[in-house]
């Protein structure tokens, strides 16, 4: 570390780590065909254990019970696991990029809750494990993928984003998790607060342009539009300054009925709703708990 300055070095994943993420996103199908398979070895096995009379129970007997027995562990594990845990209760997830620097580090393993939010709303402040909205899907980034960030304005609420500084319902919000880190090192370096105004950072609204609500990011007399809007499939395209200047001066307008709005801790290095608009409640997964891996960074996830 030097002074208050901290780098965040990207890193490989490791084989555990690797073997951890896939078993977590092993499809549905998989765990049914190799339950299946289990059962075929149990049921192959069941005439032979049984009709095997006890003096003659050795050679071969003892290694088919012990396989008998493993057989209808995993069988009864992936029930549980696949079809219990997983869909309803806890999910493993691994963070596979800088956007919630420094809260989250590349190659962290979290424990999302996925049962909290069927009885209780997402609240402002989570980190919430999502799926974004089909344009959020660029760059390399997989058609499918989950997305990680933290929730910053529920339903009703009005958002901006102006000068680094978070507001709801005009408002200036404290957020100690918030970071801004170095374009130079791929946004991977941590920056102490006397630097972040040397960092690039638009402000952020959202505005109501009569059946849409546009993710408006805007410097100056300048402004572009985030890639999607709500009720239109295609990007709001800003043709000239003209347009820009009218967008710019509408008012914010609320987060609707049933959307989310999501930023990463890591501001300037985090692709989120101010670029590809809210995310609806159906989307969301859960909730981030805590780290499990690396053992070093084990803790609850604020």
């Amino acid at each position: 570390m030097l002074g208050l300055e901290r780098l965040v070095a990207q890193v490989q994943l490791t084989p555990f780590q690797v073997a951890v993420e896939n078993l977590a996103k092993t499809p549905l199908s998989v765990i049914v065909a190799f339950g299946l398979a289990c059962t075929v070895v149990r049921l192959a096995l069941y005439a032979y254990l049984k009709n095997t009379p006890q003096h003659l129970r050795t050679g071969f007997y003892p290694v088919a019970k012990v396989v008998n027995e493993l057989a209808d562990a995993l069988v009864y594990a992936g029930l549980v696991v696949f079809m219990i845990i997983r869909p309803f209760a806890i999910q493993t997830f691994y963070i596979p990029s800088q956007s919630m620097v420094g809260t989250l580090l590349v190659g962290d393993l979290i424990v999302a809750n996925k049962w909290v939010y069927r009885v209780e709303e997402p609240k402002r402040g989570d980190i919430v494990v999502f799926k974004p909205p089909t344009v959020a899907f660029r760059g390399g980034t997989a058609p499918g993928s989950d997305f990680i960030k933290r929730l910053v304005g529920v339903p009703g609420e009005v958002v901006e984003w102006r000068d680094r500084t978070l507001y709801v319902n005009g408002k200036a919000i404290d957020e100690p998790y918030k970071d801004f880190t170095d374009p130079a090192t791929m946004n991977f370096r941590v920056l102490p607060p006397e630097d972040w105004a040397g960092v690039p950072q638009a402000n952020f609204k959202f505005v109501q342009d009569g059946e849409r609500i546009i993710p408006l990011l805007y410097e100056g007399p300048f402004a572009n539009a985030g890639g999607n809007t709500m009720n239109s499939v295609n990007a709001y395209a800003i043709r000239d300054l003209a347009e820009m200047q009218r967008l710019i001066a509408l008012p914010a307008a609320p987060i609707p009925p049933g959307y989310y709005f999501m930023m990463g801790d890591n501001r300037n290095g985090s692709d989120d709703s101010r670029f590809w608009g809210l995310v609806p409640k159906a989307n969301i997964v859960g909730k981030s708990e805590f780290i499990w891996f690396p053992i070093g960074r084990w803790g609850q996830t604020r």
